[in-house]
């Protein structure tokens, strides 16, 4: 292999060759798409799975998540090839590569070194709230750098150390700007409302991966990381959400929103199978995306869609199969999997507080209220009277591969294959970690997180002509405000994930979360004085 050559696979995978290596990074290839057969990738990259894709020195998956870790294509991997994990709390991608039998893992801590040859290498920079597990990837190949951020919403610090790692500007830097969002498209809005959120997180998803490229100054930026699509007749129509300003954007919106706010950064929007030549970054396009276009009209991309669901009838089916119709006693295993989570950290359960309504439809469903917090959990079976903090509907297929260990709960929440309600309507991400995680180690991580965090250290807003001093690290993640905040109306908005804090109170806006401390800087330097 001559020069070092970047080629695109779809969502977020990428095959990187240099001279003396060659590595698969986050393919996501399988025909079968991805959590119980929602999500497949879009376009279709099918035409990419060829022996000659597979046969690679190591694969490299940033995190857990099912349209990353694709388990069907590397469990048909030579058993000689390694496959290169991150840390994290939990080891459930140690345990489903196990299962798999992936017999060589590799797990990387932060920032640490695996050799790729004499002078190439990789290292993982996982994201710093443990949270979330999601993981950047840098590369160092040759005299070139790529770094691979997958789903990870890594910081300015994270990426000015990876240039420090590189000794230099990175070469490439691939940015993931569209989200996995079941909020608000799976919750009972109605058009408008549901059309403003969708605005909100994505153009708070843009704005933040634009002030990582602004400051990065890669000599090549490219969107990727979907959007996925909806090849199933049940979610078929939450394709509306790849239409221009919709919740998924895809990457020709994506690198359209970069050139326009940063003119002079070069970009490159990839379909699966263009190259990139890393030396003088020109890009080589795939002829068999000859006539296709992703700025295709609404009906030139539904009938796209419908040809690439016939194609994947057979995958769906087997999703469908794969999660027969429940047998008696789902209620008692759904109440016994539900409780044993309230066992797990006394920390997440004084921070929910809340009553889970579990609406559930098809043989053995009924209606089951979950009282999540402060100190236990108790399910209630002949639910449904008094008020639910939050609503979750769905079929009981779904819910008993979760109860029964065939599913993990993150996988049927990125399903989109329930419908959810809140009242009052406010995000609880330490609801959604419980369940996600379910996990006493990766729990514990998050509290102790959280608990080290100096709530002494500031930054500074200028608020209609005014300074304050507020809480220097968004007490939800962690992330820096003086890097991710941002005023508008009033509003601070921490563009991380999208928390709000009313910049007079500091009491956050639209979700459970513990405030940041607001003064204003004249108050605060007199009783310095």
């Amino acid at each position: 292999m001559g020069e070092p050559m970047i080629t695109a696979l779809g969502h977020a995978g990428l095959r990187i060759d240099g001279a003396d290596v060659r590595v698969l990074a986050d393919p996501w290839l399988s025909p079968g798409g991805a959590f119980l057969g929602s999500w497949f990738p879009f376009p279709d990259n099918s035409h990419v799975l060829t022996p000659e894709l597979l046969d690679v020195d190591l694969v490299v998956v940033s995190h857990e998540h099912l349209d990353h870790l694709d388990l069907d294509l590397l469990a048909g991997l030579p058993q000689s090839v390694p496959v290169v994990v991150p840390r994290y709390p939990s080891t459930i991608i140690q345990r489903r590569l196990h299962a798999i039998g992936r017999t060589r893992i590799v797990v990387l801590d932060a920032w640490q070194r695996y050799p790729l040859g004499e002078h190439d290498w990789l290292t993982v920079i996982p994201e710093q709230c443990p949270m979330s597990h999601d993981s950047a990837v840098l590369l160092k190949i040759g005299e070139r750098s790529v770094l691979h951020t997958n789903d990870a919403r890594i910081s300015l610090s994270q990426a000015r150390r990876a240039m420090t790692e590189i000794g230099g500007p990175l070469d490439l830097m691939g940015v993931q700007m569209s989200g996995a969002s079941w909020h608000p498209i799976r919750y009972e809005y109605d058009e408008v409302e549901c059309e403003r959120i969708s605005t909100i997180k994505r153009i708070g998803k843009f704005k933040a991966v634009t002030r990582l490229v602004r400051q990065v100054e890669p000599r090549l930026v490219m969107p990727y990381a979907g959007p996925p699509c909806f090849l199933d007749d049940d979610l078929f129509e939450l394709n509306s959400g790849l239409r221009p300003g919709g919740i998924f954007p895809d990457q020709s919106e994506s690198l359209a929103w970069l050139a326009e706010r940063i003119p002079s950064q070069a970009g490159a929007c990839l379909l699966p199978g263009d190259q990139i030549r890393l030396d003088d970054l020109s890009v080589v396009r795939d002829p068999h995306w000859s006539g296709f276009t992703l700025d295709a009209g609404p009906e030139e991309r539904r009938r796209y869609l419908k040809e690439y669901a016939a194609r994947r009838r057979r995958a769906i089916d087997a999703a469908w199969a794969a999660n027969p119709e429940p047998q008696s006693g789902l209620a008692q295993r759904f109440k016994a999997h539900l409780e044993s989570l309230g066992t797990l950290s006394e920390y997440f359960l004084a921070r929910i507080g809340m009553t889970l309504r579990f609406d559930v439809s098809g043989p053995f469903g009924g209606v089951w209220d979950a009282h999540i917090g402060p100190d236990r959990v108790v399910v209630e079976l002949d639910g449904g009277e008094g008020h639910a903090d939050y609503r979750l509907s769905m079929d009981g297929r779904w819910l008993d591969g979760v109860v029964s260990g065939r599913t993990r709960w993150e996988e049927l929440l990125l399903s989109l294959r329930f419908i959810a309600r809140r009242e009052p309507d406010r995000y609880n991400d330490y609801l959604v970690g419980l369940l996600k995680h379910a996990d006493r180690a990766a729990l514990r991580a998050v509290e102790e997180f959280e608990a080290a965090r100096d709530p002494e250290e500031t930054t500074e807003f200028t608020v209609g002509g005014r300074q304050i001093r507020v809480s220097r690290y968004c007490p939800h993640a962690g992330e820096d405000l003086a890097e991710t905040g941002v005023v508008v109306n009033g509003v601070l908005r921490c563009l991380g994930h999208n928390f709000e804090f009313d910049v007079n109170s500091g009491s956050c806006l639209n979700a459970r979360c513990d405030p940041i401390a607001v003064k204003p800087v004249e108050t605060y330097e007199e009783e310095a004085v």
